[in-house]
């Protein structure tokens, strides 16, 4: 009996350290994966999660292509940047059956552009690029559409993203282009557009707007649907503006690296992720709508139905869907970014 116990532990042993020493690299938005869904997964696998944060889609891309090979796992990039990173041969194809938890997905978000076979790519969560405004100023409800941003009214208010894509989609926009234009005489009238309207800005964030929101430190400014409802929970002031002359819809998904180090544990979580219930809590943490159909129908009645988060079909119609755009356009709008934020 002793020998059989012996024999046993040989092989028991080394299989819970192996669970202990599993880990997971995640490379993510910041507050996009909550501590609880971690140490949830955590418990219930025994896979650790090493999870690092970017505040932006360019950051994050530079930085995976810096490290190369073997270091993250997942990312959760948007939908432009994974159509770029598929072309370059960065990401795993998924094997879908590995992966039982895609039929909770919302069927709306399958087989997108920037991912025409679904192969590379697991839609998360998604939003509208728009204004909020704090209707305590009275003034600020007559703002419907980006050109009002210019108004000499708001010298030194304005709140922008710190997102040269999403700054200059909206300014392109406002100039009656596409919002992912790539004609360099677009971009550069863009450009000059933008630095009549630096006169305005009062400051540049992303990580903290929800803060400047809901204190209000700033009333009027570019911001994600998401975030600003989340502020209005605290601040009944503030409101979104689903700008007339259209917006960017964006969409974040989970994606494997090619040669993700641990392949496995990654498909376990992207399980997890997928579950309706791990769907919903997140939700309901982020605030931003989920791409998870069953996870959505477990919200409670005051988020699913509301308008700033799910916005209508009627309203989306005059979305433009973020796509990427060629090398030489990206380098032009860095370039026009860099001497917007420089003061040029």
């Amino acid at each position: 009996m002793k020998r059989w116990l012996c024999v046993m532990g040989m092989f028991l042993f080394p299989l819970s350290v192996f669970a202990k020493d599993q880990v997971l690299n995640i490379y993510a938005w910041p507050e996009y994966i909550p501590d609880f869904v971690i140490y949830q997964f955590e418990k219930e696998t025994g896979i650790k999660i090493n999870l690092s944060t970017y505040q932006n889609n360019e950051s994050m891309y530079v930085k995976v292509r810096a490290v190369g090979k073997n270091s993250y796992d997942l990312l959760i990039p948007s939908s432009y940047l994974v159509d770029r990173m598929r072309q370059q041969d960065m990401l795993e194809k998924l094997d879908k059956n590995k992966l039982p938890g895609i039929v909770n997905l919302n069927r709306k978000f399958l087989f997108p552009a920037y991912d025409p076979t679904s192969e590379y790519s697991i839609p998360f969560l998604w939003g509208v690029t728009g204004i909020f405004v704090n209707t305590q100023d009275e003034a600020l409800k007559t703002v419907t559409r980006w050109r009002d941003l210019w108004d000499k009214r708001f010298l030194n208010q304005l709140v922008l993203l710190d997102d040269s894509r999403e700054i200059f989609s909206m300014t392109l926009i406002s100039l009656g282009y596409p919002a992912n234009d790539t004609n360099p005489a677009h971009i550069k009238a863009a450009f000059l557009k933008l630095r009549d309207l630096m006169q305005n800005v009062k400051v540049f964030s992303s990580d903290t707007i929800v803060s400047i929101m809901i204190d209000g430190d700033a009333t009027v400014g570019v911001a994600w649907n998401g975030d600003t409802f989340k502020a209005s929970e605290e601040n009944k002031n503030v409101h979104f503006v689903f700008p007339q002359e259209g917006f960017v819809i964006w969409v974040d998904n989970f994606v494997m690296l090619k040669n993700a180090p641990h392949k496995e544990a990654a498909y376990q979580f992207l399980n997890f992720i997928l579950r309706p219930d791990i769907a919903k809590a997140i939700s309901l943490y982020t605030k931003y709508p989920t791409a998870n159909l069953a996870g959505q129908k477990l919200l409670p009645d005051n988020i699913r139905n509301n308008p700033t988060v799910y916005p209508s079909d009627a309203v989306l119609k005059r979305g433009h869907f973020q796509q990427d755009i060629s090398s030489d356009a990206l380098a032009l709008y860095e370039k026009y970014w860099e001497a917007i934020k420089m003061g040029a």
